[in-house]
C-alpha cells in the first residue's frame, strides 16, 4: 500500500531566495514593520468606529491645518466618493471641521477640532515611540538614511508634495 500523500506548500520545496533584484528580506520586513506601526493605532481606531482612512485623513489634517479638500485628495489618490464618507464621519464625530475658503469660496478647507488634535496625537504617541526606539538604537547618522531611503520609495512624482508638507526637511 502506498503511503498517504502528504499536501505540502510549493514555498516548503522551492523557497525564493532573497537577490539584490527581489529583496524578499526586506519585503517581509517592511510587512511586519507596517503590521506593527499600525496595529496600536488601529485598536485605538476601531474603538472610535473608525479606520485606517480616518487615520490617514487626521494625520494630513493635523499637519496642515486649512488644508483643502482637493490638495488632500491630490495626496490621499482617493475619489471624491471614498474621502466624502471618512469626511463625513469624522466632521460628524466632531474631529474635523470644514471651513469655506477665503478668496474662493468653492473651496473647502479642513480644520482639526481639540477633538481632533487629541485623538491624533495619541495616535501619533505610539507610532513616534516606536520610531524613536528603532532610530535610537542605530548610529547618529541613520534618520537622515532611514529619511532618504523612505523618500527614495515615494513617486518621483510625489516628492514636490513631501516637500510642501515638510516631511523631508533631515535631508
Amino acid at each position: 500500500m502506498p503511503a498517504p500523500q502528504k499536501n505540502v506548500n510549493i514555498a516548503d520545496i522551492n523557497p525564493v531566495p532573497a537577490t539584490e533584484s527581489l529583496p524578499l528580506d526586506i519585503m517581509g520586513l517592511f510587512f511586519f514593520a507596517y503590521r506593527d506601526f499600525t496595529g496600536d493605532a488601529d485598536a485605538l481606531l476601531d474603538r472610535q468606529g473608525f479606520g485606517r482612512a480616518h487615520h490617514r485623513v487626521l494625520y494630513f489634517v493635523n499637519l496642515r491645518p486649512g488644508m483643502p479638500v482637493a490638495d488632500l485628495l491630490d495626496i490621499l489618490k482617493i475619489t471624491k466618493q471614498s474621502l466624502a464618507r471618512v469626511l463625513r464621519q469624522l466632521i460628524d464625530n466632531g474631529y474635523v471641521e470644514q471651513k469655506t475658503g477665503h478668496s474662493d469660496r468653492r473651496q473647502r478647507l479642513l480644520y482639526a477640532t481639540d477633538k481632533g488634535r487629541e485623538l491624533f496625537a495619541v495616535l501619533s504617541a505610539t507610532q513616534a515611540s516606536r520610531i524613536n526606539d528603532a532610530i535610537s538604537a542605530l548610529p547618529a547618522e541613520a534618520r537622515r538614511t532611514v529619511v532618504r531611503f523612505l523618500v527614495g520609495m515615494v513617486e518621483p512624482e510625489d516628492r514636490m508634495v513631501l516637500d510642501r508638507l515638510n516631511l523631508t526637511a533631515g535631508l
